[in-house]
């Protein structure tokens, strides 16, 4: 219809007539006073046809009543849902359970080692604690030994010392039954001394002042001269002879233990030096001579192997 001809159609010219016709054309389709049938009409889903042929997807879905080879329902698979869900996650299962598996033994691995590194620790602390102990009583025992001259320093004997000498029959003796020559003179003015009564030696600090000491050694060989001595916190040393021979160099009676200047006693400390003895009867003698310094009193001497502390 134009704009001109505003009036009723014409026969035949409507303009909705192809929604009338058939599909795939036909004598209905342009027969006048027929009526034409609906364009929709009512079929079963799935069985409407297009140029004769029941229609397919064309993007590889299937169309309704139609069922894909590639597709099956949850329900239909043996065992239901729970065995389709099985079926796809199986090999995901598996990998999880290896990978569970996995971080619990690396879990196990960790632990072990922290509780192997504590372990190292503490028995490594432990033995460096000993270690130190050990090496700083030898550095000790080493620099009174080097301060001693002709013998070595140390504060007391120990009891294993002691204890030592007396298996060995090792003699012993105060140093106030010696035999005293030179101005020499037995004291016990002085606190601290070991010898019987708290006696001593005192008087040594004058040239031609001597203690001597009559010993009988049980093998010929080297032993150990240890003498315990007081001293007012100045080092004081005496000329060592055994058996008529002076040693080269006197015995040390150093201040080890830094004790006060003036104070006698709390001078007291232990000094040795190494000496070779006969079998039987041997002298040792010591004797304040031309430039010693011999301001010490004597409280005892005696014998110590020569490899032993």
């Amino acid at each position: 219809m134009t704009a001109e001809n505003r009036g009723t159609a014409p026969e035949g010219d409507d303009p909705f007539a192809h929604l009338y016709r058939q599909e795939g054309g036909g004598p209905a389709a342009s027969q006048p006073g027929v009526p034409r049938r609906s364009y929709n009409q009512v079929r079963t889903v799935g069985e409407r046809q297009y140029g004769g042929q029941q229609a397919h997807s064309t993007a590889g879905y299937p169309t309704a009543g139609q069922s894909s080879a590639h597709y099956a329902a949850p329900e239909t698979v043996p065992g239901g849902r729970a065995a389709a869900r099985q079926a796809q996650g199986g090999h995901g299962g598996a990998a999880r359970g290896r990978r569970g598996n996995g971080l619990l033994i690396g879990a196990i691995a960790v632990v072990a080692a922290v509780v192997v590194g504590i372990g190292s620790a503490v028995f490594f602390n432990s033995d460096d604690g000993n270690a130190a102990g050990t090496d700083q009583a030898g550095s000790g025992s080493s620099a009174g030994a080097g301060d001693a001259g002709a013998g070595g320093g140390e504060q007391e004997p120990g009891d294993g010392e002691k204890q030592q000498a007396k298996q060995q029959d090792l003699p012993k003796q105060d140093a106030a039954t010696l035999r005293l020559d030179g101005g020499t003179s037995v004291a016990k003015d002085v606190k601290g001394a070991q010898g019987k009564g708290g006696t001593y030696v005192a008087g040594l600090n004058a040239v031609g002042a001597k203690v001597t000491w009559n010993v009988k050694a049980p093998e010929a060989g080297k032993y150990k001269l240890k003498v315990r001595y007081g001293i007012p916190g100045e080092d004081a040393n005496a000329t060592l002879v055994v058996n008529g021979q002076a040693n080269p160099q006197p015995l040390g009676m150093k201040n080890f233990i830094g004790s006060p200047k003036g104070d006698w006693e709390k001078g007291w400390q232990t000094t040795w030096a190494p000496v070779t003895l006969d079998k039987g009867a041997n002298n040792i003698a010591l004797v304040c001579g031309h430039g010693n310094k011999c301001n010490a009193n004597l409280d005892q001497l005696w014998l110590a192997p020569a490899g032993g502390a």
